[in-house]
């Protein structure tokens, strides 16, 4: 769903209360009058009931608060500015909230976390949220949301000659060498790519670490994925965004792909490349896609522990480096081999609360990283242990010199489940997913 399809400037408001329980009180009363199915103190009684669960607070002075009612509608969002900040309480309650994104879910809405997880990632673009807060009024805010939820944020990529010249000799390629798509790098340019700009004829995939979707008319990207890269090399996104892009269904395995990039930043493609999804993954791969991944994994699951991975490859924890398993899809053969390190952190919250799509986790995940052991995830996202050890053996396994017991036990459990498991180094940084025993870098190593 486009996040920009529920938002109404009549639920966009100007709070003024400096609690968090008065300031959800405004936002209800700004639209519980038009809802007669709905009750301001069961509404009120819900959000609170949460927060002292776990804080809805995101960081960088933002709140998303949430609760699931009984309502002929799927979704209301209600949005609220404090320009003096509001206090509330959780780990980082020295900040001060100046934004709160309220969603009312209807019980029947079944795909409210990937809302929410939406929302989570596009507020956590410190540049984005600085331009909320500081729009003059609210005609402006609504605007600005409406921009930044639908991914038509203002974008500076030069329509230069050497840019175009490189655009046309894509669609030549791609189509001399036969190609299905072809794979636009859009953090080539700071800010990504504007509207109206030259794209090649055919199937174009947008690649970006930005959180933005295809236009639904289909008039320039047919599709999007969102990448994590903090490398400034040529399209070092590209092998995680075959991996996506297969996981997917967007491509398949025998398909060939035309890509086009540059340095992140610079302004400049500079390169294209013809990939071969099949060299790419001809070790994971016995001639099917579907070998990938497993058959209970959502490909948004696997999507999200990625980014969680690569941040805490990158970010670490409190300054150091972190070394951490996330092993993902069939649960039950994956604790047949795996005894508890420590009292199991997850055990006893509802499930929603501790999907690994709920924006709420990132942090409650990246804390107990340094927890040794593995996290044990569902397929549907649903975390249900950490500080596991893994005792799948790892004879026969040949991995390179200098990998750990971490990549051992990710890639004995990938042999003795089927399953994923994905291994941060904490020496090196790198990223590393093995299934079935294979291993497969998808970042390059810390220099």
């Amino acid at each position: 769903m486009r996040l920009d399809k529920i938002i109404a400037r009549s639920r966009i408001i100007e709070l003024h209360s400096l609690t968090l329980e008065a300031a959800l009180g405004e936002l209800l009363d700004s639209f519980i009058a038009k809802f007669p199915d709905m009750r301001r103190e069961t509404l009120l009684k819900g959000l609170l009931a949460r927060e002292s669960t776990m804080t809805t607070y995101l960081g960088l002075g933002v709140a998303l608060p949430h609760v699931r009612v009984r309502t002929s509608r799927r979704y209301i969002l209600a949005i609220g500015r404090s320009r003096a900040g509001i206090r509330h309480h959780g780990a980082m309650s020295k900040e001060r909230v100046h934004l709160i994104f309220m969603l009312i879910a209807g019980e029947s809405a079944r795909d409210t976390l990937q809302i929410l997880a939406s929302i989570g990632r596009l507020v956590r673009e410190q540049e984005l949220v600085d331009s909320f807060v500081s729009a003059p009024d609210l005609d402006t805010l609504y605007e600005r949301l409406l921009g930044g939820f639908g991914g038509m944020r203002p974008m500076q990529a030069q329509q230069n000659r050497v840019n175009r010249l490189m655009i046309r000799e894509a669609e030549h390629v791609a189509k001399g060498a036969g190609c299905s798509a072809t794979m636009v790098f859009g953090d080539t340019f700071i800010g990504g790519i504007e509207p109206g700009f030259l794209l090649p004829k055919g199937k174009t995939i947008l690649v970006t670490r930005n959180p933005v979707e295809a236009d639904e008319d289909g008039s320039k990207f047919t599709d999007a994925i969102q990448v994590r890269s903090f490398s400034s090399s040529r399209m070092a996104q590209l092998r995680s965004a075959l991996l996506v892009a297969l996981t997917r269904g967007l491509i398949s395995f025998n398909d060939r792909i035309c890509c086009v990039g540059g340095i992140t930043g610079s302004n400049q493609f500079d390169t294209i490349v013809v990939a071969e999804t099949e060299r790419e993954f001809q070790t994971l791969l016995s001639g099917r896609a579907s070998d990938l991944l497993p058959e209970d994994v959502k490909p948004e699951v696997l999507e999200r522990v990625l980014a969680v991975a690569i941040e805490l490859a990158v970010e670490g924890r409190e300054g150091r480096p972190v070394g951490c398993l996330f092993v993902v899809g069939d649960t039950a053969k994956v604790e047949e081999h795996t005894k508890p390190l420590v009292l199991n952190p997850f055990f006893g919250y509802k499930e929603e609360d501790r999907n690994i799509l709920n924006p709420f986790m990132d942090e409650t995940v990246k804390e107990f990283s340094s927890i040794d052991g593995a996290f044990v995830i569902r397929g549907d996202g649903v975390v249900e242990a950490a500080g596991s050890l893994i005792q799948s053996g790892s004879n026969g396994i040949n991995l390179p010199s200098g990998l750990g017991s971490r990549h051992a036990a990710a890639a004995g459990i990938s042999l003795a489940a089927n399953c994923i498991s994905i291994a941060v180094s904490s020496s090196t940084g790198q990223v590393t997913l093995f299934r079935r025993g294979v291993m497969l870098p998808l970042t390059e190593k810390r220099r």
